[in-house]
């Protein structure tokens, strides 16, 4: 039997959260989730973005701001330091918040074709135009993500990570419609099998790591050949023609992080329909109720940064409420 870092059906977020302050979205997802996370709040401005967070990561390879967005430079300035600083004031005020805590905890990170896919080379265009800068990238990424795993364990000793890998670029990548500096092409497309050996790199650096990505077509068999334990998708884009995909994932033990309510302000439906989509996947796959209390998380669609802080609480808790419904009715719609 696989083991999962969480009891039963639990619940979490997707990562951003509205709002300047990183102490009220702490608080919030540690008093409303059974996996809490650590928030990223792009609000904040420069190196709060999910770019620019993940790019201090990098080991060796500065990044900074310019008026086409973020390019790689020859040593680190004003916006890579901000990066850093938003980061290091996150996780002062994690621990805080999670002194003593114990249970899963779930990070974000950029991963690294959605980050080639955005960030541009020193002279010229995106990262992913060059095959042996995608590679230097994806080796510096896949040391920073070690190096941060380390120093999140060191400050909440008592978590069990999960470490998500957010990809919604992977598709463009995959399919060939990441558009040039200038706008004016097209980059190179790229071959799934190296996709996923890219991607596989910086998995396998977390012990339990997951992949997001938020877009209509998840390219599932990509990110399973990568090494991924879990997958991360909006549950109103599943198209029927990926649940063969989907059932053979659940099988080889996959869990699914799936979005059941709104990234942004709505009214939130009642707890019943939130639960469904999982309820109803299981039921058409023909799998056992016990599988799904273990191998479903529900989490909102998308990140929470276009919502206000009470739809925030409010979707994380109703997420919540749902959870419960998967473990105490499992075979009920």
């Amino acid at each position: 039997m696989h083991s999962y870092p969480w009891d039963q059906a639990a619940a979490t977020g997707v990562g951003s959260h509205p709002g300047e302050d990183n102490l009220e979205a702490l608080r919030t997802v540690f008093d409303e989730l059974p996996m809490p996370y650590l928030p990223e709040l792009p609000m904040r401005g420069v190196g709060a973005d999910m770019i620019g967070r993940t790019a201090s990561l990098l080991v060796e390879l500065p990044a900074e701001v310019q008026p086409s967005g973020w390019r790689m430079v020859d040593r680190p300035g004003r916006d890579h330091k901000r990066a850093r600083d938003h980061l290091l004031r996150d996780l002062d005020a994690l621990e805080e918040v999670a002194d003593g805590y114990t249970g899963p905890l779930k990070i974000q990170i950029c991963g690294p074709w959605t980050l080639v896919g955005a960030i541009e080379l020193r002279y010229g265009d995106k990262i992913l135009a060059d095959s042996g800068a995608v590679r230097e990238v994806t080796e510096s990424l896949a040391e920073g993500l070690a190096a941060h795993i380390a120093d999140v364990r060191k400050r909440v000793p008592g978590a069990t990570l999960v470490v998500q890998v957010d990809e919604p670029g992977l598709p463009g990548v995959l399919t060939g419609t990441v558009p040039t500096a200038s706008g004016f092409g097209r980059l190179r497309t790229v071959d799934g099998p190296i996709a996923a050996a890219g991607l596989g790199q910086v998995l396998s650096v977390a012990d339990f790591p997951i992949v997001h990505c938020c877009a209509p077509a998840v390219p599932l068999k990509v990110i399973r050949t990568a090494g991924a334990k879990g997958i991360s998708i909006d549950a109103s884009l599943m198209r029927r023609r990926d649940e063969d995909l989907m059932g053979s994932a659940i099988e080889n033990g996959i869990a699914f992080f799936l979005g059941v309510v709104p990234g942004t302000d709505s009214k939130l439906p009642d707890i019943d329909v939130v639960a469904r989509p999982a309820l109803e996947l299981w039921r058409r796959l023909g799998f056992r109720p016990e599988d799904l209390t273990r191998q479903v998380v529900l989490t909102p669609a998308c990140g929470l940064a276009g919502g206000s802080p009470a739809y925030a609480k409010a979707a994380l808790a109703k997420c919540r409420e749902a959870a419960r419904v998967l473990r105490e009715n499992p075979e009920e719609e």
